[in-house]
């Protein structure tokens, strides 16, 4: 089950964030915070794939865009690691070369896709085709 999905620049700075279970805002930031620390903190040669607390998290850099996703113990790294991938092919398609300025400036719309990629804390593998045809 997917925790969180977090959208972050090199500098630590969320542009976008989504949580699929109730956390207070104070601890929101809190938890922001160090989940960015200890991705951005790694080098390219790490794994993608960190447990941190009682959860695990995916990562995948692109550009000056860090894509976060905070998942359960039963949740498969590598089903998360390809969404990622795929998500941002499809936000590359759609804004034709996705960039900081447009994930800050369009929010609407990557709010829509990422709750249309993760309906109901999981994910939904057929995504991919529709939004192909939608961009």
């Amino acid at each position: 089950m997917i925790k969180f999905f977090l959208m972050v620049n090199k500098q630590g700075q969320t542009r976008l964030s989504r949580y699929y279970e109730h956390v207070e805002i104070n601890k929101r930031t809190m938890l922001e915070a160090e989940v960015i620390k200890n991705c951005l903190s790694r080098s390219k040669d790490q794994c993608s794939f960190i447990e941190y607390k009682d959860f695990k998290l995916v990562y995948r850099q692109y550009a000056a865009l860090f894509v976060v996703v905070g998942i359960n113990e039963t949740e498969n790294e590598m089903a998360v690691y390809e969404l990622i991938h795929n998500f941002v092919e499809v936000l590359d398609k759609y804004f034709s070369r996705v960039s900081e300025l447009d994930v800050s400036f369009s929010v609407s719309e990557i709010h829509l896709s990422v709750s249309f990629w993760c309906t109901s804390c999981s994910i939904w593998t057929e995504c991919t085709s529709f939004w192909m045809k939608w961009c």
